[in-house]
């Protein structure tokens, strides 16, 4: 029996270190495609890249030693019948559909805290810290300070979400905000069309790409920009300001509706992956 379960464990750890590369070779496609035609970031992405490669190709070796070192000691199993051996593996073998969500989540959530901590290790005179620095100093000559959203492409979406929340009480989901701000582009095409141009070429976009460019926004996790902040301010009859810490504080949007705006900020350098998103709250004392 303890043959038998030694065998299958080696048979699962290789499925699951199969997968795990094939997940990272995703994972770095896309990370190749935010980088395109923007050599900094590619000289960025290229160190990120080794970096997530050697961790997962040492991980694998020592969960390959462990098993390994687990097996030699051949302990001792009880006795089991024929039949508890065919229920262990049928229930081995059946791993629910909600249970595999949740590990995905789970890993999702772990490569976001490794990146945080990578990012954590920079230089304390690098880009991403000296943008930190200058976007709380601007925050708090407005008694304000940032308040972190998830860097999963519905940033913009979510960091709306929170403001709406906090300034008028009110709330919309990312999947709603998406569905109207991807209705409003299209019922005001003419309007958008001026300003959206194709990433490779620089040509508008064709009548095609335009709906291609909208349906990104409502089925996908598709990053949203000035386009996208425009739509929302028009949806929303609110002003939306987005604080930075390079060029000028702040870019309004919106500025003919009435009400408090929503207060969002944009980094640059806070992930290297790309853009980001953030909403903000109050300064207190204790801050």
């Amino acid at each position: 029996m303890a043959d038998i379960i030694a065998g299958d464990e080696i048979n699962l750890l290789e499925q699951k270190h199969k997968k795990e590369k094939k997940e990272l070779q995703a994972q770095i496609q896309v990370l190749k495609k935010t980088a395109k035609n923007d050599k900094t970031k590619k000289k960025e992405l290229t160190a990120e890249i080794v970096k997530l490669e050697a961790d997962l190709e040492e991980r694998h070796r020592k969960e390959n030693e462990e098993l390994q070192n687990g097996c030699s000691r051949e302990p001792i199993e009880p006795e089991v019948s024929d039949k508890d051996e065919t229920d262990y593996e049928i229930a081995k073998q059946k791993v629910s559909k909600a249970q595999k969500r949740r590990n995905k989540k789970m890993q999702q959530e772990k490569n976001r805290e490794k990146e945080i901590m990578l990012q954590e290790q920079e230089n304390l005179h690098g880009p991403r810290n000296i943008e930190n620095q200058e976007m709380s100093a601007r925050l708090q000559q407005r008694k304000l300070k940032v308040y972190s959203i998830p860097s999963d492409g519905d940033c913009l979406y979510r960091a709306v979400s929170h403001q709406l929340e906090t300034k008028y009480n009110k709330s919309k989901s990312v999947d709603e905000l998406r569905k109207d701000v991807a209705t409003h582009i299209r019922q005001n095409k003419d309007e958008f069309m001026l300003f959206m141009c194709h990433p490779d070429t620089g040509f508008n976009l064709t009548d095609v790409e335009f709906e291609e460019y909208c349906n990104k926004i409502t089925n996908t996790k598709e990053w949203g920009g000035d386009i996208e902040i425009r739509a929302l301010s028009n949806c929303l009859k609110c002003p939306i300001t987005v604080i930075q810490a390079t060029g000028p504080v702040a870019i309004e949007q919106g500025t003919e509706f009435s009400g408090p705006p929503l207060i969002i900020t944009y980094h640059r350098h806070i992930f290297s992956l790309g853009e980001h998103y953030n909403s903000t709250e109050v300064l207190n004392e204790d801050d």
